[in-house]
């Protein structure tokens, strides 16, 4: 079933997860796409500010978008596309081993003023550690359809 903007209401939750930050995903996402040595091997990341291994930001970032548009498909089918990432931090650092979940809240709706067959929803996605640990906090602005009767 899809969602459009009108079935959408501010304070809507979604959860997502679990997912397992596995130490050998960690290392080959640092590679391809954030090779500093906190993120390259357990030897590199001891001189760094961490003192051991974590996972990139951007890493944990795009695991949290995985589960996010897991949770949120009834909305992504109906045609949402991302508009603007308005903020992200990484209030703790992600390990391996680390079993993440999300949660996806609607913070604001507003109706395009530039086009009209779309409304904007703000959704803050937070990711938490299994002990509940807040490691990424995003707000994201997303274009929604709106329903065309």
């Amino acid at each position: 079933m899809s969602l459009f903007f009108e079935d959408l209401e501010v304070g809507q939750t979604w959860h997502a997860g679990p997912h397992t930050m596995e130490r050998d995903r960690i290392v080959e996402f640092a590679r391809e796409f954030d090779p500093q040595a906190q993120h390259l091997s357990e030897e590199a990341a001891a001189g760094s500010m961490f003192g051991e291994l974590v996972a990139s930001g951007w890493h944990t970032a795009a695991v949290s978008m995985r589960l996010m548009q897991q949770a949120a498909a009834p909305i992504l089918d109906s045609g949402a596309i991302g508009a603007a990432i308005e903020g992200i931090s990484w209030p703790e650092p992600v390990r391996p081993g680390d079993v993440l979940r999300t949660e996806s809240e609607i913070v604001e709706l507003r109706l395009s003023r530039s086009r009209p067959d779309r409304g904007l929803m703000k959704l803050k996605t937070t990711t938490r550690r299994a002990d509940g640990v807040v490691v990424q906090v995003m707000t994201g602005v997303i274009f929604v359809p709106r329903r065309n009767d």
